[in-house]
C-alpha cells in the first residue's frame, strides 16, 4: 500500500487527477471506476481543467460508478448519475453511452446488478478505481460488516449514513434506504486503487484502513490485502497514523526510485 501524505486537500485533488490523467494518456481507451461524494469533486474540477487546456482526451474512456440510490432517476438532483453529468461528464468528451452509473429507477435490481458485474467483465474491468471512504470506512456503499468478497447488489444504508445524507435532500421529500453498489470483491478486482480522503473527520477511518487489522468493521481495511493501491491524504485526514514522517520518508524514497527508472528507460 502507497501512501501519499500531501498539504492539503487541493494537493490531494491535483496528485489524484495526474494519476488519472496519466493513466488515460498511456491507454486512451482505459476502463475508470470513479466516486462520487465531496472527496472527488475538487479531482473532478482538476480533469476538466486539464482537458479543456488539451492536456488529455476522454473520447476514448470507459467508466463505471460505484454506486447509486435505488428509487431515484438518472434527472433526480440527489442521484448519482446526476451528480457525475454535473460534475464531470457534461464538462468533458466523454461519449455518454461508455459512462455507466447503475440503474437506481430499475423495477429489478438483482437483475441490474447481475447485469451491471456482466458489462465490467465483458469490457475488460476496470484499470484505475477511484474510491472515497466514508466515517465510518465505507467504500461505494459497503457499509460495516459488509463481506469482503461481495459482488455488486443491493444495500441498505446505515442510519448514520442516511443521516450524513440527509441534508441533501428537502424536508419531506423521499430519501433512499436501499442502494446498488459494487461490491468489495468487485471493487479489488480492479488492477490498480486509488483512495483519496481529506478532513479531519476521515481520521479515525484513515488510520483503521492503513493501520487496523483487515475486519468488515471497517470496509476499506481490505485495501491491505490488494497489490496496488494508492492512498492520497491531507494534513488532516493524516491525524490517527502512527507515523505519518516513516510514510513520507517511504514515499520519497518510491518517487526517487520510480525518476531513476524512467531516466534509465
Amino acid at each position: 500500500m502507497r501512501i501519499v501524505v500531501l498539504n492539503d486537500a487541493e494537493s490531494v485533488a491535483h496528485y489524484g487527477a495526474n494519476q488519472i490523467i496519466e493513466t488515460i494518456n498511456k491507454k486512451p481507451d482505459t476502463n475508470l471506476g470513479l466516486a462520487t461524494g465531496s472527496s472527488p469533486i475538487r479531482l473532478y474540477q482538476n480533469l476538466i481543467t486539464a482537458y479543456q487546456q488539451g492536456q488529455v482526451s476522454f473520447k476514448q474512456v470507459t467508466t463505471f460508478n460505484l454506486d447509486e440510490y435505488l428509487g431515484l432517476t438518472g434527472d433526480h438532483p440527489q442521484s448519482y448519475r446526476y451528480f457525475m453529468n454535473q460534475q464531470l461528464f457534461n464538462e468533458i468528451d466523454i461519449d455518454l453511452d461508455n459512462t455507466f452509473v447503475p440503474d437506481g429507477s430499475t423495477k429489478n435490481p438483482l437483475k441490474t446488478c447481475a447485469d451491471y458485474e456482466a458489462n465490467m467483465r465483458e469490457r475488460g474491468g476496470v484499470a484505475l478505481q477511484l474510491l472515497g471512504i466514508g466515517r465510518n470506512g465505507h467504500i461505494g456503499f459497503n457499509e460495516p460488516s459488509s463481506s469482503l468478497v461481495s459482488r455488486t447488489r443491493v444495500k441498505t444504508l446505515t442510519k448514520d449514513t442516511v443521516e450524513a445524507n440527509r441534508r441533501f435532500f428537502k424536508p419531506g421529500e423521499f430519501q433512499p434506504h436501499l442502494s446498488l453498489t459494487m461490491g468489495i470483491g468487485t471493487i479489488m478486482e480492479a488492477s490498480q486503487i486509488m483512495l483519496i480522503a481529506t478532513g479531519a473527520d476521515k481520521a479515525e477511518a484513515i488510520k483503521n484502513t492503513i493501520e487496523g487489522p483487515v475486519s468488515a468493521y471497517c470496509p476499506a481495511s481490505i485495501l491491505q490485502m490488494h497489490a496496488n493501491v494508492t492512498v492520497v491524504i491531507d494534513q488532516d485526514a493524516a491525524l490517527g497514523l502512527k507515523d505519518v514522517a516513516f510514510y513520507q520518508y517511504i514515499e520519497q524514497e518510491q518517487s526517487r526510485l520510480q525518476a531513476a527508472i524512467k531516466m534509465a528507460g
